[in-house]
């Protein structure tokens, strides 16, 4: 969705633009502190990954490589002029980059052996690509949950909280944007040297070319110009965001109907399918802020409603597990509701003023 002009549900045109270098610094960093810790929380506690007495050292070990990569993700995009196109391809760079040469997860078939979820290298090993040996419904499972919960979801969140005119501006500048990739170089260092990060495994040199030259092109085409020039917008009405988030959670289920290659073909259709229609949507003037913050936040909804039913990576008590299940409901819906009910109450305030 190109930038353009401002029509979401915030007060776009009614209220005098404020300088963001002016504001108190608090205010400047507050949406950035929070990008950095709901982005690891929505990677890696959202889905149940971990009982509620881990998600401290998941947002301290965790929060300097996944919080870090979301803001440089959204701070590129912005700092550029660019929109949502752009966070998705850079989303799935990160994505190849962390499963493919951080942790290498994409390449060791053995990685989930030591957690609970060793029951699934059979079905994984059922679409081997021949050569460069990594399962394509992994990745697709791998870089799609990168996509989705750890970049755009969070950021989605965050901007929906602000004010219409800071909402796609950049929150850094230069010397920010140093600290953020400095802590994200160490954050995924930490994780490739620590034993319990890359499992002292190393892909081959052919996986690893791969998984560069493809982090290479993604990022190319990330940042090529068309993703930055304003579209004239056509007058058409758009489903209510709701229908929206339904589709998308729908879509979400169909990915996993049918296991092997066919199921991984089903999948990738449907994910193409439902982003075309989203990106079709944008174009439309009644396209605004609730229906991104629905379209971008619908798999962290559906990911936090089946985290009941699997368990954390590690054995936990039942309690813990289900303490944390219960926090994991109880955060998502703060979330996202408290996001909603900030555009719907801004939304309000506008058609109050303009009568």
């Amino acid at each position: 969705m190109p930038p353009g002009p401002d029509l979401t549900d915030g007060p776009a045109n009614t209220e005098r633009p404020v300088a963001t270098a002016r504001l108190p610094l608090r205010r400047r960093l507050l949406p950035v502190v929070a990008l950095l810790l709901v982005a690891p929380w929505a990677a890696e506690c959202s889905w149940g990954g971990f009982a509620i007495d881990d998600f401290l050292p998941v947002l301290i070990f965790l929060g300097p490589m996944y919080g870090g990569a979301a803001l440089l993700v959204r701070e590129t995009a912005r700092h550029l002029g660019a929109g949502w196109p752009t966070i998705v391809l850079l989303a799935a760079a990160f994505g190849v980059l962390q499963a493919g040469l951080v942790d290498q997860s994409l390449f060791n078939p053995a990685y989930l052996d030591d957690t609970q979820y060793a029951d699934t290298r059979a079905a994984a090993e059922a679409t081997l690509v021949p050569g460069l040996e990594f399962s394509l419904r992994q990745a697709f499972d791998y870089v799609g949950n990168h996509i989705v919960l750890t970049i755009c979801a969070p950021i989605v969140l965050i901007e929906s909280f602000l004010r219409a005119d800071r909402r796609l501006r950049p929150w850094l500048g230069r010397p920010g944007l140093v600290v953020i990739g400095v802590i994200y170089l160490l954050g995924s260092l930490l994780i490739f040297s620590d034993s319990s990060g890359r499992k002292d495994f190393l892909a081959s040199p052919l996986q690893l070319s791969f998984a560069t030259v493809l982090v290479l092109a993604l990022v190319a085409t990330a940042l090529l110009p068309r993703w930055r020039r304003p579209r004239p917008r056509r007058v058409r009405r758009v489903p209510h965001p709701l229908w929206v988030g339904l589709l998308v959670v729908l879509v979400r289920f169909g990915t996993d109907v049918t296991p092997g290659w066919a199921g991984v073909a089903i999948a990738l259709a449907l994910a193409t399918a439902v982003g075309a229609l989203i990106a079709h949507w944008s174009s439309h003037d009644g396209w605004g802020q609730r229906h991104v913050l629905v379209a971008g936040t619908a798999g962290l909804l559906s990911a936090a409603a089946f985290a009941y039913l699997v368990p954390p990576y590690s054995p936990a008590s039942p309690a813990a597990a289900l303490a944390g299940d219960v926090a994991v409901t109880v955060i998502t819906v703060a979330l996202v509701g408290g996001a909603w009910w900030r555009l719907r109450r801004a939304s309000l305030s506008v058609r109050v003023g303009a009568s």
